[in-house]
């Protein structure tokens, strides 16, 4: 049976709701005979109050929105946990909404979590967001706003991992293990992210005097079909890689599968480094080596970042958090 309302109460007893809420919350002006009476059917009818009608009318709701491309990805999955750990520790709930990796969603998620009156947002951009005006206009109506991962260059707060001297280590390391012919497999050059972990790659390639080849970078989409497309397509070059610096995990599992599907053997033929959770690496086989990202201080920065701006912090600040490289059987 559906709960009663306090217009539920008032109806039956022919009194204003006003009359009702005031009793109901302990004021005075409602004679003690009347009180009892709304008291009594509010008990009888499973009466609970709507904090959130109770927030909306104080434009304080203490609830936050997080918005990521696919919240079953296993390193979005741990940052949302971290986040909504946070918000509760801080007495906030979470909303939270997945874009399928879709800017479209992702602009009418933005939209439907301002309607719902949400005190801040974080958020992952989809990897095809090259627009970030719905961002920037949270601002412009004072709605607080972090980002992490995907991260523009645009003045709003972030936090990223320090993906160029990541990467620059992860090329190290594979150089220094004996590997001559390094490839980048990277998402889009649209995507800050890419475009700095190939810079650390290519840094490192400079530091050791080995040659730049165009061949051995891939730069498309982000997707496990992409990934072994294009390790497929490097491992048929006449020169093919003898290691691989995948800069996501989805395009680490597909290039090792690519490897070992053309019988070569990892790391012997090919070694691999992968931007993955340590997770992943262990479910992999042979394990992955890889870049792990704090992934705990990831989300716990990110929300502390939101709430300094809901308690009226403008500040624009970029956070930048720490990763390294765990060696497992994918490497020398």
């Amino acid at each position: 049976m559906k709960r009663i309302s306090q217009r539920d109460i008032a109806r039956q007893l022919g009194v204003n709701v006003s009359t009702v809420s005031r009793a109901l919350r302990g004021l005075e002006g409602v004679s003690p005979e009347l009180k009892k009476q709304i008291e009594q059917l509010a008990e009888e009818g499973g009466y609970r109050p709507n904090p959130f009608a109770v927030s909306l009318r104080y434009d304080t709701t203490r609830i936050i929105g997080i918005v990521v491309p696919d919240v079953t990805f296993n390193s979005y999955a741990h940052i949302v946990k971290r986040i909504e750990a946070e918000a509760r520790l801080a007495g906030y709930m979470c909303i939270i909404t997945d874009t399928d990796d879709n800017y479209e969603n992702e602009v009418n998620s933005i939209e439907m979590l301002v309607n719902m009156h949400v005190e801040g947002i974080i958020i992952c951009p989809s990897q095809h967001t090259i627009d970030f005006q719905h961002l920037l206009e949270l601002q412009q109506i004072r709605i607080p706003v972090v980002i992490f991962d995907h991260v523009p260059d645009v003045p709003i707060s972030s936090v990223i991992i320090n993906d160029m001297v990541s990467a620059r280590q992860a090329t190290t390391t594979l150089i220094e293990s004996g590997a001559r012919r390094v490839a980048f497999l990277g998402g889009s050059n649209q995507l800050k992210q890419t475009v700095d972990r190939k810079h650390g790659y290519l840094e490192a390639l400079r530091e050791h005097h080995i040659p730049i080849r165009k061949e051995l970078v891939k730069c498309h989409h982000i997707s496990f079909n992409s990934g072994l497309s294009d390790t497929i397509d490097l491992m048929n070059l006449p020169e093919p890689p003898d290691a691989i610096l995948a800069s996501h995990g989805l395009l680490g599992v597909s290039a090792v599968q690519a490897i070992t599907s053309h019988g070569l053997r990892i790391p012997d033929d090919v070694a691999v480094i992968a931007y993955i959770s340590d997770w992943v690496s262990e479910m992999s086989h042979p394990r992955i080596s890889f870049v792990k990202q704090n992934l705990h201080e990831i989300g716990t920065r990110a929300f502390h970042l939101l709430l300094q701006q809901i308690n009226g912090d403008d500040s624009v600040q970029h956070v930048v958090v720490n990763a390294r490289i765990e060696l497992r059987d994918s490497t020398k």
